[in-house]
């Protein structure tokens, strides 16, 4: 997937470490990024706050959708936006989410080329064994804003009505997509309910990390935002 203007970026369900032009002037899209960065590091507090993860993962429906709907720099194709409804997730499934420490792992690095922004390493810092599911590699961004970046493909990507095959993240927390830590030292939350498509799911223009070996699992993972585009 390639960029096909050098120019500014945009975000994605909670933002992703890929590279696309808005079709807007570039004040106007920094200034509606900047919103949407806003507004995904406040809504990402709430849910590390809430008490009430059922209504938390609604207000983060809720305002995903409003994010898609109303903001200049939306992923959704200009062909694809008179049409939307809301974003295809999955009602709260308190069994699919998990604390769990992160465990060493063999060094790797991941270098994902994309338009604007060159050539993005990622380095893995460890693995996440979870419950039920299988191993995650947990990976850190090392260019300019750091952060952890946990990607996840199950048995139903790619597949009709599943998820989106190149996966869906859990955390970016780089872009505010971050759950936090577990209860206990050295864990992290990783919730499957808020797991989300990165923007070349609806446009194929972006360029994004998609789920590598260490990242896929074999298990469905029923929860989470689904996938029914044709990108």
């Amino acid at each position: 997937m390639t960029d096909p203007t050098p120019t500014s970026s945009s975000p994605s369900a909670a933002g992703d470490t890929g590279a696309a032009a808005p079709l807007v002037p570039d004040t106007d899209s920094g200034l509606a990024l900047a919103a949407w960065r806003r507004t995904i590091h406040g809504l990402y507090r709430q849910v590390r706050e809430a008490t009430d993860l059922e209504a938390a993962h609604d207000l983060w429906r809720r305002t995903r959708d409003e994010l898609f709907t109303t903001n200049p720099v939306t992923p959704l194709l200009p062909e694809d936006r008179p049409h939307f409804t809301g974003l295809p997730t999955k009602p709260y499934d308190a069994a699919w989410r998990f604390e769990v420490p992160i465990l060493p792992a063999e060094p790797h690095r991941m270098v994902v080329e994309t338009g604007t922004d060159g050539d993005v390493p990622f380095d893995r810092v460890g693995r996440a064994e979870v419950p039920g599911v299988g191993s995650l590699d947990v990976w850190r961004l090392r260019s300019y804003g750091g952060g952890l970046f946990v990607p996840v493909g199950d048995a139903l990507a790619g597949k009709p009505g599943g998820t989106y095959g190149g996966g869906r993240y859990l955390i970016d927390s780089v872009k505010g997509a971050d759950l936090g830590p577990g209860s206990e030292p050295g864990t992290i939350v990783l919730d499957f309910n808020f797991a989300y498509n990165p923007s070349c799911a609806y446009d194929p223009a972006w360029a994004c990390p998609l789920a590598q070996p260490g990242n896929r699992v074999a298990v469905e993972i029923p929860v989470g935002e689904r996938y029914s585009g044709a990108h």
